[in-house]
């Protein structure tokens, strides 16, 4: 790797561990804790590369990209942030960096994307200025929230294909927020001035629905929410909608928690609608693909007690753990209700492991991994459940990284019921286990596994 990199992060250890890492990897780095030194790096005509934090001390990391492209246009920017939220990923992108990374970060990760940033030349052009979304969710009050790679990937196709002139399929269980993706899709388009109509059955009823929702859109977007569920005569009208639009067409997203392309093969949707509204599909992981993001989410949905009025709560630790350890069938939405009810029947500042244990008693919970019948091999019940997990895409790929996702699930039980089978003894645990002690302690380390006094089971 060649060249000169500018680095700005009010943090010291990620100044220093950047400054090593590129340092050795052969390139000269400038460091600053101070967007307004950066700037000045910047316009004296320093730097091939700048990796920037989005909030510092004296000012906004975002904000600065469009200055950055008038005074060096094509220097590439690495946007690097804690504020991992789809919101963050979408202005990333519209500012025009080089690349968006959550924090905390993955350094191999990062010094191959500045190693690419380093070597390809960026296109030059002036970025579009910012426009706040026109409705619905602010950005606070949004809740994809998410530092895990599933919701990081989500992030950067949003982001692709929001100016896309393209219909959007978003796919997900119930509760995933499927319609919040297609309302920030809208909202940061070009097409953000113009109105977002929620399209219903009755929108679709008589030789004049379709016509009259087209002109209530005026160019802008049109959501067929779950449109799996409209009649076959509703979806005939929205082909001819479809094949009837001019130059002047409002966009066409639609959401949908069933198979659809499984109901195509079965007769139960019309073929020609399919592949209508097929054009980019984005689908959206449920809380059981992305647990890492439970606890993020949980103290999301507790900060928005201030603006409730109501005093600020915080989960006890072994809260916390349950919230995570549950499957949350109805995902995002069912978290947010329950931590709701939480705070409304919990008289304490800490939410108690008690109170949680008693909300979710009376909630449904999705079967275990290995629940099958009677003689079923594990290898059985797992490929189940995997093939189970890949239908739920609707007929697309999961997200990438599934072979890490799917390890880090069977390694984490299997190590939790060892250390218990083993009465927490680590050496009895490793030898069980047939590994390394010092890999179980990482591994331990890396699935952030709590280690206390376990009973040894009988």
């Amino acid at each position: 790797m060649d060249g000169t990199v500018l680095v700005a992060d009010d943090d010291r250890t990620i100044r220093t561990v950047l400054t090593q890492a590129l340092t050795r990897a052969g390139c000269k780095v400038h460091a600053t804790s101070s967007l307004t030194t950066l700037m000045r790096w910047v316009g004296e005509g320093k730097g091939d590369l700048v990796i920037s934090d989005v909030i510092m001390p004296d000012g906004n990391g975002l904000e600065m990209l469009p200055k950055i492209g008038q005074e060096r246009p094509g220097l590439p920017v690495i946007v690097i942030s804690a504020q991992n939220t789809i919101m963050t990923a979408i202005q990333a992108a519209e500012a025009e960096a080089y690349d968006y990374l959550p924090k905390p970060f993955d350094l191999p990760d990062l010094m191959k994307r500045a190693a690419r940033a380093l070597e390809t030349k960026r296109r030059v052009g002036r970025p579009r200025e910012m426009a706040p979304p026109t409705g619905g969710d602010t950005q606070d009050d949004l809740p994809l929230v998410g530092r895990t790679p599933q919701m990081q990937a989500l992030y950067r196709l949003v982001a692709r294909v929001m100016n896309a002139d393209l219909p959007v399929l978003i796919t997900g269980e119930s509760g995933t927020g499927k319609s919040l993706i297609a309302r920030a899709i809208h909202d940061f388009s070009d097409r953000r001035s113009l109105p977002f109509v929620i399209a219903t059955a009755a929108d679709m009823e008589g030789v004049d629905g379709p016509s009259a929702l087209v002109a209530r859109a005026r160019g802008g977007s049109i959501l067929f929410d779950e449109v799996a569920d409209l009649t076959e005569e509703a979806q005939g009208r929205i082909v001819r909608m479809l094949d009837s639009f001019g130059d002047s067409a409002p966009r066409i997203m639609a959401t949908s928690q069933t198979d659809l392309m499984g109901r195509m093969e079965a007769g139960l949707f019309r073929q020609d609608l399919f592949y209508r509204l097929g054009g980019v599909t984005v689908a959206v992981p449920s809380l059981r693909e992305r647990v890492d993001d439970i606890p993020l989410l949980a103290e999301h949905f507790l900060g928005r007690t201030d603006r409730d009025g109501t005093a600020t709560r915080r989960l006890a630790e072994d809260a916390m753990d349950l919230i995570r350890a549950y499957s949350w069938p109805g995902n995002v939405r069912q978290l947010e209700h329950t931590i709701r009810r939480l705070v409304v029947t919990s008289s304490e500042e800490v939410i108690a492991r008690a109170e949680v244990e008693a909300v979710l008693g009376n909630q449904p919970e999705i079967e275990p991994l290995v629940g099958g019948g009677d003689g079923e091999k594990l290898s059985a019940s797992v490929a189940k459940h995997l093939r189970r997990y890949f239908d739920l895409h609707g007929g697309v790929l999961p997200p990438p990284g599934l072979y890490a996702r799917i390890l880090r699930e069977v390694e984490m039980p299997l190590i939790e019921i060892a250390l218990d089978a083993t009465g927490g003894n680590q050496a009895k645990c490793a030898d069980l286990l047939g590994i390394n002690r010092n890999t179980l302690r990482k591994k331990i380390t890396d699935l952030d596994i709590r280690v206390t006094r376990r009973r040894k089971l009988m």
